[in-house]
């Protein structure tokens, strides 16, 4: 039998997934979350063999979750998405997770691909890797992405400066970099766009 933690902010999507799992002889839903740190807890109590998990959640999104499921529980990841942001996929890999599948996905054919991925497989849909490998290469720099990311939540430069230890005039800085290399003329302009293309 195959343990599954689901989780999805969706109840209606959630529940009826949880239910078509639960018709497979060898697939048991264990536990189901609306976000990702409940998946995480009820993954730390359940111990499952698998986490299926929406990419976007509030708070803990899938990919939040899965540095702690994959890397600290050991908990292999499957993530599915309503529509996969281009350089999203590289970061779901790095992070250890073992499947990207999009929510058009049927029952059955993600019940085969979880079937897969608990052998040790790994499963990419194919048009989520086309279009990262047709991706453009992110231009910047890991501190610039860190202070975007809070930019994206909408903080002020000096709340930015507080989170990120830094003095708001480097702050301003970095994040005035970050514009000009996107072409944006705002902060949340070039944040937006870092998030569209799955940098952030």
């Amino acid at each position: 039998m195959i343990r599954i933690v689901l989780a999805d902010d969706e109840d209606l999507i959630r529940g009826a997934l949880a239910a078509l799992l639960d018709l497979e002889d060898d697939i048991e839903v264990v536990a189901q979350a609306s976000d990702g740190r409940a998946a995480v807890e009820l993954a730390r109590r359940h111990r499952p063999d698998l986490a299926v998990l929406d990419l976007e959640m509030p708070g803990w999104d899938g990919l939040a979750a899965t540095q702690v499921l994959s890397r600290e529980l050991g908990v292999p990841v499957v993530l599915v998405t309503r529509h996969a942001r281009p350089g999203v996929l590289k970061r779901a890999l790095a992070e250890g997770v073992r499947g990207f599948v999009p929510k058009t996905t049927s029952a059955s054919r993600l019940a085969e691909i979880l079937r897969d991925v608990h052998a040790g497989g790994r499963y990419v849909d194919s048009e989520i890797a086309a279009s990262a490998l047709t991706a453009t290469s992110c231009p910047l720099t890991e501190r610039e992405l860190e202070l975007l990311r809070y930019a994206l939540d909408g903080h002020p430069v000096t709340a930015i400066a507080e989170r990120a230890h830094l003095a708001p005039g480097t702050v301003r800085n970095y994040l005035s970099a970050a514009m000009t290399k996107l072409g944006a003329h705002t902060r949340y302009e070039a944040a937006r766009r870092a998030w569209e293309e799955g940098w952030i």
